[in-house]
């Protein structure tokens, strides 16, 4: 049985509202094990026509982006992730995180980070935007290197 049919299925468990404490817990057995991220659970809170963007790709509709959580679980040896803060107003939930991403051949990276979620008015994720700053956290992990990053954006940009 594809997604899609898991999302419309009788036999399949009626989903709880999608609110910021049921966001906060199901992140959390999202990320929160040891060894590989698993989305199975959270994919049916997903609208069929979803529209994901971050600072790198921008992916519209379901099978998109199950494929795009599933590359992401193959290039990480472990990745976990800790909500910080979570807010909702209306159909807007926004939440700060902290996601370690660990490499087969790297050391832990933390990224720093936030996601929007608009819910759809049948209470579905519709839109997930997700703002961090990949290449700083990551470059902060190699010596002398994080610091000419830094100063590098600060004269351009600060």
């Amino acid at each position: 049985m594809d997604t899609m049919d898991q999302q419309t299925s009788s036999d399949q468990p009626e989903r709880v509202p999608l609110n910021a404490d049921t966001i906060r817990e199901l992140w959390s057995r999202t990320y929160n094990r040891e060894g590989k991220p698993d989305w199975g659970h959270i994919f049916p809170y997903y609208h069929r026509d979803i529209v994901f963007q971050d600072t790198i790709q921008r992916i519209e509709g379901i099978d998109s982006f199950i494929a795009m959580c599933k590359r992401l679980t193959k290039r990480t040896k472990q990745l976990k992730m800790e909500i910080q803060a979570i807010a909702q107003d209306g159909n807007v939930i926004v939440f700060d995180w902290v996601m370690t991403m660990m490499f087969k051949k790297y050391p832990n990276t933390p990224i720093y980070g936030a996601t929007k979620l608009v819910l759809s008015e049948d209470g579905l994720i519709k839109q997930q935007r997700d703002y961090y700053d990949l290449w700083g956290d990551i470059f902060n992990n190699i010596p002398r290197f994080g610091k000419l990053y830094r100063r590098f954006l600060a004269r351009k940009f600060g």
